[in-house]
């Protein structure tokens, strides 16, 4: 049922570099999966700074999707723990931890599990900096979480809860594609001094794999990237969403619509300008995301452009996202944004 909708668990690929991405590192280096490239960069995050911490339930023994592997034998079970599951006591102590000029990376076993922690994350961790005019501050703080669907999570274990936490001034939202992405996305995450929440994608942990440089390097946060270029339509997404839009531009092409697809790599604060360029040049935009349509993201989106690209707009604003649903099980691949419906988009917009 999920290959007869544009949408296949058992082979994935992701968005190639062929179509003048930038880079900030662009060596060649290991072939990693996604779950590789994140534990090489924490590696890197507990090497280069005796500061740091990784903390969170299961880490110890390497974590459920085993992120955390190797990571506590190494750097010692003073740095890398375990902890009770309770997501508003993790990221409370990780508030602490980071308001005392440490590096606390928190990992929160599944997205959905993140909302216990809401308060903390958001009248704490967020305005932490300005209650105190400035005085003190938890930039340290970095809360990792797998999102999304992964075929058979069902309700509990497939959410993307992104758009919560992009309506919260103070705090960063990061989600990356790829493996090579993730890792030095990560490390800026890490470094950065504000308070992250860094989504991975878990669809994409052993599925996903490319050439990632061994060495320390960071991706710049809040800067898109235009991994497609094209004419007639401009696509946005983020996260492992862009394996599905990419293989709907391929479709398009071969029917002689030219896409542009720009991977938003940071959604709070996000690149207005860049999607703003290419939608003056193309006229038209598609969004897509696996959260429900209402309230997500994408809609923040599509009010900004229309806002500051009204008059060079050929067609509505189209958004293909996730339903107005309870994340399903068996019903998934109904559910999810797929190519099938992505082309269906594109051809509705391009021909308007």
């Amino acid at each position: 049922m999920a290959a007869l909708l544009g949408r296949s668990f058992r082979k994935m690929s992701f968005p190639s570099l062929s179509h003048g991405a930038r880079r900030v590192s662009t060596e060649t280096g290991k072939p990693l999966n996604l779950y590789s490239a994140i534990n090489q960069a924490l590696h890197i995050a507990l090497d280069t700074d005796p500061r740091s911490y990784v903390f969170g339930e299961d880490v110890g023994f390497g974590g459920v999707f085993r992120c955390t592997t190797g990571l506590a034998e190494r750097f010692g079970k003073n740095r890398v723990f375990n902890t009770p599951l309770c997501e508003q006591g993790i990221v409370g102590f990780g508030i602490g931890l980071a308001a005392m000029g440490n590096r606390a990376v928190v990992e929160i076993q599944f997205a959905d599990y993140i909302y216990p922690a809401f308060d903390q994350i958001v009248n704490e961790a967020a305005k932490f900096r300005y209650r105190s005019g400035n005085q003190f501050n938890c930039g340290g703080l970095t809360i990792r979480a797998p999102y999304g669907a992964v075929g058979h999570g069902g309700h509990y274990h497939s959410q993307s809860p992104e758009a919560f936490f992009c309506h919260v001034p103070g705090i960063k939202v990061v989600i990356p594609r790829s493996p090579r992405e993730a890792k030095g996305l990560l490390l800026s995450c890490i470094r950065d001094p504000n308070p992250v929440v860094f989504f991975e994608p878990k669809w994409l942990y052993r599925q996903a794999v490319e050439e990632v440089p061994e060495h320390d390097y960071m991706i710049p946060l809040s800067e898109a990237e235009v991994i497609r270029e094209g004419n007639d339509i401009t696509l946005v997404g983020w996260g492992a969403q862009l394996t599905i839009m990419e293989q709907a531009c391929l479709d398009a092409e071969k029917e002689g619509i030219s896409c542009e697809l720009i991977d938003l790599k940071t959604l709070l604060p996000w690149d207005k300008e860049t999607v703003e360029a290419s939608v003056k040049k193309t006229g038209r935009l598609l969004i897509s995301h696996e959260a429900p349509v209402t309230g997500g993201f994408g809609a923040e989106i599509s009010a900004t452009i229309l806002e500051r690209c009204f008059l060079k707009l050929e067609a509505p604003v189209s958004r293909v996202c996730g339903l107005d649903t309870p994340f399903p099980l068996v019903f998934e691949p109904f559910y999810m944004p797929t190519k099938n419906k992505i082309l269906d988009a594109i051809k509705s917009t391009v021909n308007y």
